[in-house]
């Protein structure tokens, strides 16, 4: 494609990488195949193609935004599917991350925009203030047939029949390895996902120091700026960043790490892509240090199983001895939601099948799986409707499978197709700490977890 930026306008970092990603792209349209939206509305505009046309103009132009064309960049879902199918190799993330930070600062939107994204910017990445935030939704809930905004009323929705408690683990500290050390790696906690699923990081904890990892729960570390971030909200997502750079850059320097581990795959996709975020910053060098070890939990797994004949459990006898009753049957069948965060994203494609499958679960797949379920971290309360047609295409493909549990690598998956199956849904880490020797996962009994202790070394 043929760009016209001044030299003036390529001063600035993020029309200089516009111009390189725009640049790329030729036209092909492959991308609207694969486009979720475009699928649901059939505009044009409403494809990648569409969408980098009003990109390019607007930058080009120095436009203010006007409302047509932010309606259409708001409706993109960054499911990244786009980036899979694109022959050319178009780097669509950065460049609609880029349009999003310069709508941001141009453009007024009306009061009840401005005052939705600024309530879900203060309250969705902070742990203690989402809970909070739960328990009024919680009890609002059997009002919101009467709230006029579909935005406040999937807002209500989205709040889960339960609130866990909150787990102790997960506080800064350190757990001890259950077999011979072989790594090091720092767990990200995540922010949301703290107050609204606690099993997910407990079975991580418990998967990792099963197989010898010891593992550390960083001082300082927290939200990883994405949901600020695909708001255009730079400044307060890269505030957040910072401080995880940071917290981890200490651990990497004191006592060393192998590995940043992360299980929700929306925030995997952001920490690895800390080197581009911060790249004029002064904090370059740690991210893109931190960038280079930030790994999806199966990635890791993954290493920490090869080449191995033995169950992973038979390094711990004692968790075996414990659990030996609560071990899941052969041949269970498991539907696998496949993140677009992690498949598009973080393009990992089999990894979680796999380590599934060596556990002894008959792994399906949905039709269309590619395509996504329509969470895309704020979107389904931002973008009620289309989220609700996405989601209903992907629950009626996975149900279709008839498994007896669906898996998925992403909280906001889950609670997502979970809001609208019968069929129960956990993270895959699980099903793999359950077939390991661990707990069965509350989930599957609709019930809460008992917190149980796990050892650690501070």
């Amino acid at each position: 494609m043929q760009t016209t930026f001044t030299e003036k306008q390529l001063e600035n970092p993020g029309t200089q990488r516009a111009n390189e990603i725009l640049r790329a792209c030729v036209h092909c349209g492959f991308c609207t195949a694969t486009c979720p939206t475009y699928q649901v509305l059939g505009d044009e505009l409403d494809s990648p193609r569409g969408r980098i046309y009003l990109i390019k103009d607007m930058l080009e132009n120095e436009r203010v935004p006007d409302a047509k064309t932010v309606k259409h960049i708001d409706r993109c879902l960054s499911c990244l599917a786009c980036m899979t199918t694109c022959p050319s190799g178009v780097h669509y993330m950065h460049l609609v991350d880029h349009a999003r930070d310069y709508i941001e600062q141009r453009y007024k939107r009306p009061f009840t925009d401005r005052a939705l994204r600024w309530v879900l910017a203060r309250i969705l990445p902070y742990p203690m203030r989402f809970r909070v935030a739960l328990l009024g939704a919680k009890i609002g809930r059997p009002f919101a047939r009467f709230m006029p905004d579909a935005r406040l009323r999937a807002m209500l929705e989205m709040a889960p029949k339960v609130i866990p408690p909150v787990s102790r683990n997960d506080d800064p500290q350190t757990f001890a390895p259950q077999a011979p050390k072989r790594m090091r790696v720092a767990l990200m906690t995540g922010c949301a996902q703290k107050a609204l699923n606690t099993d997910i990081n407990d079975a991580t904890i418990r998967v990792l120091t099963r197989l010898g990892a010891e593992v550390v729960v960083a001082e300082g570390a927290g939200c990883c700026g994405a949901l600020t971030h695909h708001m255009g909200k730079t400044s307060e997502s890269h505030a957040t960043a910072a401080k995880n750079i940071r917290a981890w850059a200490r651990e990497m320097d004191q006592d060393g790490l192998d590995a940043i581990v992360i299980n929700t795959s929306g925030c995997g996709t952001t920490v690895k892509d800390y080197g581009h975020m911060f790249r004029h910053d002064p904090l370059a060098a740690d991210a893109a240090r931190v960038a280079g070890i930030a790994r999806d939990i199966s990635e890791v797994l993954m290493d920490l199983t090869a080449g191995t004949t033995d169950a992973p459990w038979a390094a711990a006898p004692e968790w075996s001895a414990v659990n030996s009753t609560s071990r899941p049957a052969e041949g269970m069948v498991v539907a696998y939601h496949a993140a677009c965060s992690l498949q598009h994203g973080q393009q990992i494609k089999t990894h979680p099948k796999t380590l599934l499958k060596k556990a002894g679960f008959t792994i399906v797949e949905p039709a269309d799986s590619h395509l996504c379920c329509g969470s895309a971290g704020t979107y389904n309360l931002m973008q009620p409707e289309i989220s609700a047609q996405l989601k209903e295409r992907k629950v009626k493909t996975l149900e279709a499978k008839n498994p007896d549990v669906i898996a998925a690598g992403n909280i906001g998956c889950m609670m997502q197709i979970g809001s609208a199956s019968q069929v129960p849904i956990v993270h895959s880490v699980e099903l793999l700490d359950w077939a390991w020797g661990g707990p069965k996962p509350p989930a599957l009994d609709g019930r809460l977890a008992q917190k149980d202790e796990i050892p650690r070394l501070r």
